[in-house]
């Protein structure tokens, strides 16, 4: 038997994940794995009831403790919690148990309550050049949306479904357990939660209600956006599930359009500010030097390196960094001075530098003394 994953790895968060956290990755988990979003997909209803299981012992605040405590073997045996066989579970139930969770997300079943569709993610990958100014980029996604061949209730069209004899039309079953100590309400599995049975299934979508559609947006990216935000757009997620509302009617979910950002050959960033090395010569360095530094957007701004700059000083440029996402106000460039040693020297150099090691000997400063040794390990 394969050793079972740990609960923090299947949901992607730290150990020391807050319970919003949590919540919010199980929720991402959902969206992803979701059956209905995949079709047929046995490893994703594998994944899909992992996530429902991590999130049973991780959502309650003792049965985490006794899970960080002993592991898997602390929720086994006497004295340990009670948790669900998930493996056997069908997805309906799953939603049953959880049902605050997907409330939020679509998964609202409870009839006489305002229904929300499903919110969807994707990602866009766009530029450091981008961040500068906002972008306009467009992003391709699928949803499920209401069939049209029967409007979302599954029966073939000039026909009706008929009312569900176990849970006659609720939707939702009891069952009891220990003697009738405890009680718990689930989805009717005759049903899975719509009340209706359906004998003549819609042929456009299978009795399911819904179709995949492929749908086009052209999404605004602001500026100061970062590697990982998203942008929410309102409504453009699913209609309510059909055990909810059979026509789609209540609110759509929203669609979540994650930003990628691609790295820079040049620059790094940290928060608003930019970060870049610069290299110069030991003579500049020495010396002293007027350099044009490349900035974001094009161009460059003059920046003046002073006599003895040392391997590793930092230099600022101020406001040509990244905007702020909310003041808009840039941070700053920020230039790390990278003092190259020439691997090869043309005799006349190498000459002049011998006739300077001969001089520097006593004279050099402690924190030059590195710095020199090296050109004269290269001289030998």
């Amino acid at each position: 038997m394969p050793a079972a994953r740990d609960y923090y790895e299947i949901l992607g968060v730290e150990k020391g994940a807050d319970g919003e956290e949590i919540k919010r990755a199980y929720r991402r988990m959902a969206m992803k794995f979701h059956p209905d979003r995949n079709p047929g997909d046995a490893e994703a209803e594998t994944r899909f009831k992992e996530a429902a299981e991590a999130y049973e012992v991780l959502s309650d605040p003792a049965t985490r403790q006794r899970y960080d405590q002993f592991g898997h073997e602390g929720l086994r045996g006497a004295g340990g919690p009670a948790t669900h066989d998930f493996s056997r579970m069908d997805v309906t139930d799953i939603f049953s148990m959880f049902e605050e969770i997907f409330s939020g997300m679509g998964g609202g079943r409870a009839r006489g309550r305002s229904a929300r569709g499903f919110d969807l993610e994707t990602e866009v990958l766009i530029s450091f050049e981008d961040i500068l100014l906002g972008c306009e980029r467009d992003v391709e996604f699928t949803r499920l949306d209401v069939c049209e061949g029967c409007g979302g209730s599954g029966a073939k069209p000039g026909s009706k479904p008929a009312r569900c004899a176990q849970c006659d039309g609720r939707g939702q079953v009891q069952q009891t357990g220990l003697g009738g100590m405890f009680r718990m309400v689930t989805a009717c599995p005759a049903c899975r939660g719509r009340g209706t049975i359906i004998r003549d299934h819609c042929t456009a979508c299978k009795g399911k209600g819904r179709q995949p559609r492929k749908r086009s947006l052209s999404v605004r990216i602001p500026p100061g956006i970062s590697d990982g935000q998203a942008v929410r757009i309102q409504g453009e997620g699913e209609p309510p599930p059909p055990e909810a509302a059979p026509d789609g009617a209540g609110m759509r979910g929203d669609l979540h359009v994650v930003v990628r950002i691609r790295p820079h050959k040049l620059y790094r960033r940290d928060a608003d500010h930019l970060v870049m090395e610069m290299p110069i010569g030991i003579t500049q360095a020495a010396l002293g030097a007027g350099l044009d530094v490349p900035v974001l957007g094009g161009g460059s701004k003059p920046l003046t390196i002073p006599a003895g700059t040392q391997f590793g000083a930092v230099f600022r440029l101020t406001g040509e960094g990244l905007p702020n996402l909310r003041s808009g106000r840039r941070g700053d460039l920020i230039t790390i001075v990278k003092v190259e040693v020439p691997r090869k020297l043309s005799k006349d150099q190498e000459k002049l530098l011998r006739q300077f090691a001969e001089t520097e000997d006593e004279k050099v400063l402690p924190e030059s003394r590195g710095f020199w040794d090296s050109i004269r390990d290269m001289l030998r």
